[in-house]
């Protein structure tokens, strides 16, 4: 651009047309990320600010991401978030990038939580009836049965501690462990695969104080990335917590079975498709968390196999993957025993999301 001054209606029209020249599908709405990063300025606030002039400092830097734009790199990398649901997400390379149509997937998951596991005397927090499930009073009797098999064991074990002549009582069994399940909070969420964090924290910011997410991932800059974006919306780690680690490896053994949703957005791109992406996402976002194998369901396959081990009795299990490859996901559930298999199209009414509940 030439060194004369530049204000910042003349930089963004001049964005414009460059980028548009460049090949980009939405040229002004990439001006207008660029030049909201490199000034400071909200998108709407630029249009209050036309004639304010650019210093040296924001030309260079929205010289140096014009260019990084025009050879294909991600909006999301170059200024460093994007928005998901009501969140501001910030996005780093190595990290997946959160898609649009993954807000369902969050939507899918508080559809359930709200009908059929958050209702208080039949009314659920956002004003739906609630669902009233058998299996929700039975988890809880049993939950019940095993404090009490365990406080009776503790009692028997302080008896036969005293008839022998113990100077002191010996201590009590402890219950089933409950501080990695708060009591006050009903709602229990196991993600895997959080990437930047996104579906936790939304769950968590929109259901406030009424769910705890437990999300796991494999790329420690993703648990990281997720962390950061935890603190900058105020979620606390009670609510949204990040381990590292393989699928459910990091999921503690008195936390199986806990979970009222189990969720995913694995990676779920057929080996053979992910050389034919656009170069934004092929040759910036991680492979790691694009490729699914031959058919786009490896990882798939591996979460259905535990998905039994995680969820409570009647719990959602729910997984964004490739249009191409929803009828053979919803038949491996099937196979699985799960129930109320369906498939969930996204906003572009393609097929995007299996859903089944695990049979009691």
């Amino acid at each position: 651009m030439p060194s004369e001054t530049w204000t910042v209606e003349r930089c963004l029209d001049w964005t414009v047309g460059y980028l548009e020249d460049k090949g980009e599908e939405r040229p002004r709405l990439a001006a207008e990320w660029l030049l909201s990063a490199a000034t400071g300025l909200k998108r709407i606030q630029l249009y209050v600010n036309f004639k304010r002039p650019l210093t040296q400092s924001e030309l260079d830097i929205m010289h140096r991401n014009v260019v990084r734009r025009a050879q294909g790199e991600p909006l999301q990398y170059i200024t460093g978030s994007t928005t998901f649901r009501f969140l501001d997400i910030a996005c780093e390379p190595g990290v997946l990038i959160p898609r649009p149509e993954t807000e369902l997937l969050v939507e899918a998951v508080l559809d359930f939580l709200d009908q059929e596991v958050l209702g208080h005397d039949g009314i659920g927090p956002m004003g739906r009836e609630r669902v009233e499930l058998p299996w929700n009073d039975e988890v809880e009797r049993a939950r019940a049965a095993e404090r009490e098999a365990a406080a009776a064991a503790a009692e028997e074990a302080a008896g036969e501690d005293g008839s022998a002549g113990a100077s002191e009582p010996a201590p009590a069994a402890e219950a089933p462990e409950e501080s990695e399940q708060p009591a006050d909070v009903p709602a229990r969420v196991l993600e895997v695969g959080c990437g930047t964090g996104c579906v936790s924290l939304s769950l968590a910011v929109e259901r406030p104080g009424l769910v705890r997410c437990i999300a796991t991932d494999i790329e420690p800059k993703a648990i990281a990335l997720a962390t950061r974006n935890r603190e900058a919306v105020h979620v606390s780690p009670k609510h949204a917590e990040f381990r590292l680690g393989d699928l459910i490896d990091p999921v503690l053994e008195d936390e199986l079975g806990t979970f009222d949703v189990f969720v995913s957005n694995p990676p779920y791109i057929p080996s053979e498709t992910v050389a034919t992406l656009p170069r934004e996402v092929a040759a910036y976002e991680p492979a790691l968390a694009l490729d699914g194998g031959v058919d786009g369901l490896d990882v798939f396959r591996r979460l259905l196999a535990v998905a039994p081990r995680v969820l409570r009795p009647g719990g959602l299990f729910v997984c964004e993957l490739f249009e191409e490859s929803l009828e053979a996901a919803a038949e491996l559930c099937r196979t699985y025993g799960m129930a109320d298999v369906r498939i969930m199209a996204d906003l572009t009414h393609r097929p995007r999301f299996v859903l089944a509940r695990l049979s009691a």
